[in-house]
This record gives structure tokens, sequence and C-alpha cells, in this order.
């Protein structure tokens, strides 16, 4: 098991230094279908309860969660950005904190993306990762991150295929804002960013580069229901 973990974190490591724009698609993202992501099964992620399903998206209900973030980064590629947050954050894992303590893989890695209001403009940027549960009542602290720790929370999720772009991300967070219109959760969803210029949102990452098929990426639109 330890070794299959040690290799998952090298494979994403390796992801997000690659070129992704060079590696195929084998999954359509318009299939539309929201499912488990496979690696889920393999690893430990946050758990959650789906309560509705949508045409092209899904509702649902994440418990609380601590997530290890690191600062505010600002750039104008998501790409960039996530690759230079997850080099900090394998460092992390791998003991470079404050108790020495290596940390268990775990899925997604997380992007929090804080639009710009304008085309070309620079953007702001969250890498987070996921704590395990048997770290979260005392995750190690470290220089330049910082314990994210989330009340339950709901998210509209959209999936998507291949290896994330920065093409990608904005038409689909975009189809995710289509489908969703008229629908009893879009007030909900308006109401909790009400304060942003640019709706904010998140971007999943659940595989290694060495899966080709049934990859998962998600975006993630975050709100609370009263």
């Amino acid at each position: 098991m330890t070794a299959s973990l040690n290799l998952f974190k090298l494979s994403f490591l390796l992801s997000l230094l690659s070129n992704s724009g060079m590696w195929p698609e084998t999954l359509s993202n318009k299939a539309g279908g929201v499912s488990a992501p496979p690696t889920c099964s393999r690893i430990e992620c946050p758990s959650s309860e789906v309560i509705h399903v949508g045409d092209g998206y899904q509702i649902r209900r994440y418990n609380s969660t601590v997530w290890m973030s690191t600062s505010p980064i600002q750039d104008i590629s998501l790409v960039e950005s996530t690759r230079t947050g997850f080099l900090q954050l394998f460092d992390y894992i791998q003991g470079k904190n404050k108790f020495e303590e290596k940390i268990e893989m775990t899925a997604p890695v997380i992007t929090q993306v804080m639009p710009s209001d304008g085309p070309f403009c620079v953007s702001s940027f969250v890498v987070s990762f996921y704590v395990p549960k048997e770290n979260q009542a005392s995750p190690p602290p470290a220089k330049g991150l910082h314990a994210q720790r989330w009340e339950p929370i709901y998210a509209a999720v959209r999936q998507f295929s291949g290896f994330v772009s920065d093409s990608d991300v904005g038409e689909e967070a975009a189809a995710l804002h289509a489908s969703l219109s008229g629908t009893v959760w879009s007030a909900a969803i308006e109401k909790s960013h009400a304060s942003e210029i640019a709706t904010e949102y998140t971007v999943a990452q659940y595989n290694s580069p060495f899966e080709f098929e049934n990859r998962v990426n998600e975006i993630w639109l975050m709100f609370d229901m009263e």
C-alpha cells in the first residue's frame, strides 16, 4: 500500500510538471454525467453526500473538512499556479513541516480561483491538500502554509476529463453556471457569492498522469443553504 501511495504522489507531481496540452483526452467532456472519482476507491477523499443530480451537474453536501493551503498565488495561469502550490504541498507531506511528519497522499488537490475582472489580468489562486482524518485534529504547521477548516458546505459540481489546461477551466465553469440557471440552487449560489467581483470557483484534480482512461476533474461552486 505504501509503495502504491508513493507512486501516486510522484505521478501527480509529474502530471503538474508535464505539458498538459500534449496529453490526449480519452473521455468526452460533454458526457454530462457525474460519477464518483475512481481515485477515491484507492486513497482518502473528503466525505460528501449527493443530494441532487441535474443535467450535467451534481449537488453535494460536504462534511466538515480540513485543508492545508498555500498563500494566494498571483498569476494569469491556473496550471502554473497549481504547479507552484503543489510543490509546496508535496514537500509538506514528505515531512517538510514543524513535526517532520510524513502524511499520506489524498485526493483531490484543489485550486481555489479568484478570477480577475478582465481577460489577461492576474488572478489569485490558492492550492490546497485535503488533510487525512487522522491528522485533522492537529495538522502539522509549516512555513508558508495554513490550515483551512471548512464547516459543512454545499457544492455544485461539474466533471470533465483529460488533463487540465487554462483554456478548459473557464469554459467548464461557464458551462456549470449555465446548467444551474433557473434551478432552485442558482439563487443560493448567487447569494453566497454576492460580494465577489467575479464568481470564485474551485478546480479539483484527482488523477495521476499514468491514468489515461476515466480521468476525472471537477469544477466546484461552493455555497451555503440557510
